[in-house]
């Protein structure tokens, strides 16, 4: 999962792509990048690291012009290094710097063709860059000097037609414009939004509306499935259909887990529905145990408070906030190793005894996916002193990898892969455990835009909506995800750090 965003202003737009980075830095961690456009030059910047710590004032100085587009990773494949921070740049043709959100299931077979057919290398492990390639070699076989719109959605149907998987886009071209485009389900949310000044309009595209909101503009619309839109560098906008039998099946994990809830994804809010997760959660309790002894909802913090404020509500009973977050501690969920999320936990929470001491509490997560952080979290809470402890997950039980972008563990280190619900309890310290069920939660998110049929559930069913995912791909990423895996390309990274500094 990343954060993308690209912007065609009248004034330079190195800080508002900082701003937007910024707000978008809830979607990676792991590294961050720029890229700007002014009188034939491309000027980059990227690095691991937090926003903040990538771009400095010497950084800002030198990223001029009135266009550009930025990226915070999080990494699914590849390593987690500064060599794979994006935007990739590629020279040719035209000078072309591309960002991307997503996972390309079909990489492997495009990278052996581009160097086969197309002629061209790709020097990292990241799906980022092969993207990248098939757009430009797509662009190169135009054969002309300057390209229009029409040039550049030829380009966007021939990369529907060779790549595979989920992803968002945003590609900036020399001299020419911006583009954004998303794949032909619609997996991976993308947005534009419109700013008017003396001068003509300002444009621009984000993975979430939260940062359209943030920089002043006003959204328009979701890009829609298998659509590209383009913005010349001088603020004309058009768009086009680019795949046929496009249809929106948005990832669902968005609304439980990865989005802010002040984004609006596919016409959805994220807040509300997360209020009908909680709804939903609520009333299944209430069927399973009617004469429950809950004392006090409690959220683990930050993502599922809106879910557990609803639950309380709908069950009649204290809502109150028992886990204090050190928010200078990153996401554990996107922790690229086990032993790193295992030390996170306590440095991230600490529990306020008065609020568990003697009490029944209900604790209510997002989603439970390795168990790490639900058994640390339960053990706190016993230490603060509950009589009883419950856990309510706002997700159904994750038990199969995500292979369109989002790091969720292979299913060797899924808690719920091949277990019972009781059997997890157990294993996370809890008294009791409930988890949503699926069709529940495709209800709570459906019931904000009833045009969407379809989400992607993959993690929860097992079903792969672009039909191309075998058992021996599952089997690959399976050897790329594993912490064991992750650990090796770390030591590597810090190795290469080292020899680097030495040299």
């Amino acid at each position: 999962m990343c954060g993308i965003v690209g912007i065609v202003g009248r004034i330079p737009v190195n800080q508002a792509i900082f701003d937007g980075l910024t707000v978008l830095q809830h979607r990676g961690q792991d590294a961050a990048g720029m890229a700007t456009y002014h009188d034939g030059h491309i000027y980059l910047r990227k690095s691991g690291g937090l926003v903040r710590d990538v771009f400095h004032t010497r950084h800002m100085l030198r990223l001029i012009g009135n266009m550009g587009m930025g990226h915070v990773r999080y990494p699914t494949a590849g390593c987690s290094s500064s060599e794979e921070a994006q935007p990739f740049y590629v020279n040719s043709p035209y000078g072309i710097c591309l960002a991307h959100n997503g996972n390309l299931t079909n990489a492997e077979v495009l990278k052996e063709d581009l160097y086969r057919d197309d002629l061209r290398h790709i020097n990292t492990d990241s799906d980022s860059e092969v993207l990248l390639n098939v757009f430009a070699h797509e662009l190169q076989r135009m054969g002309k000097m300057r390209i229009d719109a029409e040039d550049i959605f030829a380009a966007v149907r021939a990369v529907h037609r060779r790549c595979s998987g989920g992803y968002a886009v945003i590609a900036m071209i020399s001299g020419v414009g911006l583009v954004g485009f998303r794949d032909p389900h619609g997996i991976r949310p993308i947005v534009f939004g419109r700013r008017e000044t003396v001068d003509g309009p300002e444009w621009i595209i984000a993975s979430e509306s939260v940062a359209i909101d943030a920089l002043g503009f006003q959204l328009v619309r979701d890009i829609g499935p298998g659509e590209a839109v383009f913005i010349d560098k001088r603020g004309g906008f058009q768009s086009k259909e680019c795949a046929g039998n496009a249809q929106c099946v948005p990832c669902i994990f968005e609304y439980v887990y990865f989005a802010r809830p002040d984004s609006i994804i596919d016409g959805i809010s994220v807040h509300k529905a997360r209020m009908r997760m909680g709804e939903k959660l609520a009333a299944k309790i209430l069927r399973l145990r009617p004469d429950h002894d809950i004392d006090t909802v409690i959220p683990i913090p930050d993502t599922s408070r809106t879910a557990a404020l609803e639950l309380a509500h709908a069950l009649g009973v204290k809502y109150r906030e028992g886990f204090i977050k050190n928010r200078y501690i990153p996401r554990t969920f996107i922790m690229p190793g086990q032993s790193m999320r295992k030390k996170s936990v306590r440095q991230k929470l600490n529990a306020i005894d008065l609020e568990f001491r003697d009490k029944n509490v209900l604790l209510v997560d997002d989603s439970i996916v390795r168990g790490t952080t639900s058994g640390q979290i339960v053990q706190m809470a016993r230490e603060a002193g509950a009589r009883k402890v419950y856990f309510a997950s706002a997700a159904p039980p994750v038990c199969y990898p995500n292979v369109y972008g989002i790091d969720i563990a292979t299913s060797e280190e899924l808690i719920a892969k091949g277990r019972t619900t009781e059997e997890i309890c157990r294993l996370i310290g809890a008294d009791w455990l409930i988890y949503q069920d699926l069709e529940d939660l495709i209800d709570a998110c459906r019931r904000g835009n009833p045009r969407i049929t379809q989400f992607d559930t993959s993690c929860f069913d097992g079903k792969y909506v672009t039909g191309d995912v075998s058992s021996g791909y599952l089997d690959r990423i399976n050897q790329l995800r594993n912490d064991d895996a992750k650990a090796r390309r770390n030591d590597v990274v810090e190795l290469n750090d080292d020899l680097t500094a030495t040299a």
